[in-house]
């Protein structure tokens, strides 16, 4: 039984297949941790999304890069708009409106709108197309077009101290937050009736020269310069410094528009949000603050409403 004994033990110590092998050094715990989370599309370079990505950085290294911080003479909006339907695009075109591009479809059955569409966008050397409906329904995103699309540049904006560097006296519209394009299109379409040298909206939270501003002032913005200011109340305290008086309005105002003594110098009028009014610093950089005598069971005036009454008070007043 002994002899038996000491197989059964020299059994147990030799090693066998199921016993631990000798020297692994972990490599089976490694190879149990797998390689980590696969990687991400763009990041394999065999992938699609790795090709179009690097493709991508490639053309963006061969544009041109801009020196220094940008001003608002760098600054347009920020995409190309597209005027659509045969009404809209015939309008644009009458009014002179920049355009790069009219896409027609190329079976559209001409009438004398598209005659006159296609006919003024030749004599403003705007590329005319003839494209297919399925390329047009694209542009459009799914909205009607009727056969006709226009493409529209971003607007140029002026810088504000460009205003004060047109010839005669400086008869400026500062707009303190305008939410509605077409609110800024009728303003506009007044400030050149009555002589003003140019508008002023803010950066941000304000509305800028689109399409639908364009339209709503008749042809205003071709003519009538319009500055972007990064900080609205800033550009009025150099207004005043530059010499000009900032008359703001507002329905509390302590003196009637009309009576004002300051409509007859060089000036800026400031006209407040649709809903909110002058803003706290905006009002606080004004010279005066003046308002525009209503009805008094009539709440308010529509800001381009105010600011033409303003605009007729201050040309009045210079005889």
């Amino acid at each position: 039984m002994a002899g038996n004994s000491k197989r059964r033990g020299a059994t147990r110590n030799s090693g066998t297949k199921k016993g631990a092998s000798v020297g692994t050094g972990g490599k089976g715990r490694r190879a149990l941790e797998g390689k980590g989370p696969t990687p991400r599309a763009e990041e394999r370079p065999y992938h699609k999304a790795y090709k179009l990505k690097k493709k991508a950085e490639s053309e963006a290294a061969k544009r041109p890069q801009r020196a220094g911080k940008p001003t608002p003479r760098d600054r347009t909006s920020s995409s190309h708009e597209l005027v659509i339907g045969r009404n809209s695009v015939l309008e644009a075109l009458r009014t002179k409106l920049p355009a790069l591009s009219l896409s027609v479809f190329n079976r559209i059955d001409a009438d004398d709108r598209i005659t006159e569409i296609v006919s003024l966008a030749v004599e403003a050397g705007v590329e005319v197309r003839e494209v297919t409906k399925g390329t047009l329904d694209g542009l459009a995103g799914g909205s009607p077009h009727q056969g006709v699309a226009l493409e529209v540049p971003p607007y140029d904006y002026a810088a504000p101290e460009d205003l004060l560097e047109i010839e005669g006296q400086a008869r400026i519209i500062a707009l303190d937050s305008i939410q509605d394009p077409r609110n800024l299109g009728a303003i506009m379409r007044s400030a050149a009736a009555f002589g003003a040298t140019g508008v002023v909206v803010p950066e941000r939270r304000a509305a800028g020269v689109t399409v639908a501003a364009w339209k709503v002032s008749a042809g205003a913005a071709a003519r009538l310069p319009v500055a972007r200011a990064t900080n609205l109340t800033r550009t009025l305290e150099a207004y005043k410094a530059a010499g000009l008086f900032v008359i703001g309005l507002d329905g509390g105002g302590e003196i009637d528009i009309a009576d004002s003594q300051l409509l007859d110098g060089p000036l800026v009028i400031v006209v407040g949000s649709e809903g909110s009014g002058l803003s706290r610093l905006v009002r606080e950089a004004c010279d005066q603050i003046a308002s525009i005598p209503i009805s008094s069971d009539t709440e308010s005036l529509n800001a381009s409403v105010a600011a033409s009454i303003a605009l007729y008070e201050a040309r009045k007043a210079l005889g």
